[in-house]
């Protein structure tokens, strides 16, 4: 879906989610958000950087460590363990070895998952796997998370749980844009754009 005329700016600190009907252009705008696709037309400027029309490999250099991704379908590697798929983020990074493990262990902590630290994707639950896609994302210490939809394949619980996880990362100082078509976990961002058919249609503030 192409987005038309959308103006949005995102502060360091912001929890911004994105509503709309299937189709709207969500996805669209955080891929560009993202830097995975460029815009066509319009301007992107990030940290004051103006990277909209930057080349493949420019965007790849500024996505590293900078910006984290949490997707629905938690994209982990099956035949990887949990910390081997968050240490694949770091070796990215060329973090030493020493400090990723530090880091690593550091952050499983955090989302409460040391305990199955040497278990694969597929002997996890749906909340389990997609707090190892949220460690994954910010064990790079990037500025920016994006989540796309991140408790759309999860129970109440497990999603409520995922939610009070990136509401504490922000409080942290993380900025994040989601994009989620549930009212309950849009509540816990402090503004709210709403699109419709590629446009933005309105712009409020969150609800807490």
């Amino acid at each position: 879906m192409a987005l038309n005329g959308v103006s949005l700016e995102v502060k360091e600190g912001d929890f911004v989610a994105i509503m709309g009907p299937s189709g709207c252009g969500k996805s669209t705008l955080l891929n560009i958000l993202g830097l995975l696709d460029n815009p066509d037309e319009g301007r992107y400027w990030l940290d004051g950087e103006e990277v909209g029309a930057m080349k493949e490999r420019q965007r790849t250099r500024l996505r590293k460590g900078r910006i984290g991704f949490v997707f629905q379908s938690f994209n982990l590697i099956d035949e990887l363990t949990v910390e081997e798929n968050v240490d694949l983020q770091l070796k990215y990074l060329d973090v030493p070895k020493a400090e990723r493990r530090e880091r690593v262990e550091e952050i499983l902590r955090r989302v409460n998952m040391s305990h199955r630290a040497k278990h694969y994707p597929q002997q996890l639950s749906g909340g389990q796997q997609q707090r190892v896609a949220i460690a994954r994302a910010v064990v790079g210490r990037p500025k920016l998370i994006l989540a796309d939809e991140p408790t759309g394949n999860l129970d109440s619980r497990n999603g409520r749980e995922v939610m009070e996880l990136l509401t504490a990362l922000n409080a942290e100082g993380t900025t994040i844009v989601m994009v989620t078509h549930s009212q309950r976990d849009a509540s816990h961002a402090n503004r709210i754009v709403y699109l419709y058919d590629g446009q933005e249609v309105a712009n409020v503030d969150g609800l807490l």
